[in-house]
């Protein structure tokens, strides 16, 4: 009885991180370009009493073994990196990646860091920055004078000038990819930097080697479905009650066995 109670105490530590990943989700069914996250769960060890197989007598052998387990824990909590919806922006620096790949900026301490998070602008030097002001890599500034910004696929970036009739290429963006993304790190901010687990960034062209192509004019929204995180809200609550009930189960057991008079 002691055991369950352990065990059914480790059960509820483990409803209780799954429930803040899923609180994490739902807070963030809104932000751009973010994936969500699962709780991954393990057993912990058991008590091997009879091991499967052991000798029961001269001639014959267990068939089953007994072994008690001590609960569970969480393993991983994994991103799943599919494509969010799509949604109009309008905005002429606003990208969205239509497949696999990252944009890759650059930090305050120079270090580069990587997102989904399509929604650029310009700064007061014409840079291409997003909202924390760190500026796209490679580094694509849009002139004064342009009227007009158009940008591909595949992302080479043409503009428009007050005093040409043709367009003119003035960069090229690239993404990133990785061959892990779910080992990534996260730093906040929709930033994420790379892990032994993830591998070194693998750069490239949009729409070639696996990454895929930009949309101009859309943000990749939030990949988290609220129905489906709702429900595992109410199935991890229900768990939780399950364990809290089991260990008051096996304190009146344990209150019975107390009472107990010869």
């Amino acid at each position: 009885m002691m055991r369950s109670m352990w065990s059914a105490a480790a059960g509820m530590a483990v409803q209780g991180m799954n429930m803040d990943v899923i609180a994490n989700n739902i807070a963030n069914v809104n932000t751009t370009g973010y994936k969500k996250a699962s709780a991954e769960f393990q057993d912990l060890l058991y008590q091997t009493i009879n091991l499967a197989g052991t000798s029961s007598s001269n001639n014959t052998s267990l068939p089953t073994g007994l072994q008690l387990g001590h609960g569970a824990k969480v393993q991983s909590v994994t991103r799943q990196y599919t494509t969010g919806n799509f949604k109009t922006t309008g905005g002429r620096f606003d990208m969205a990646i239509q497949g696999d790949g990252f944009f890759q900026v650059l930090q305050a301490d120079g270090s580069n860091a990587y997102t989904r998070d399509g929604a650029f602008a310009v700064n007061q030097d014409g840079t291409l920055v997003n909202a924390n002001g760190n500026s796209l890599v490679p580094q694509i500034t849009i002139p004064s004078d342009a009227l007009s910004v158009t940008i591909a696929q595949d992302g080479t970036i043409s503009v428009t000038r007050s005093a040409q009739t043709q367009p003119e290429v003035i960069g090229q963006i690239t993404l990133v990819n990785f061959i892990n993304p779910a080992g990534l790190n996260l730093l906040g901010g929709n930033l994420v930097q790379p892990t032994l687990a993830s591998g070194d960034p693998i750069e490239g062209t949009p729409g070639l080697s696996g990454l895929g192509t930009l949309r101009q004019g859309f943000l990749e929204a939030s990949n988290v479905d609220l129905a489906e995180e709702m429900v595992n809200m109410i199935v991890g609550q229900r768990a939780y009650e399950a364990n809290s009930k089991t260990i008051q189960t096996a304190d009146s057991m344990l209150s019975l066995v107390n009472s107990l008079k010869r």
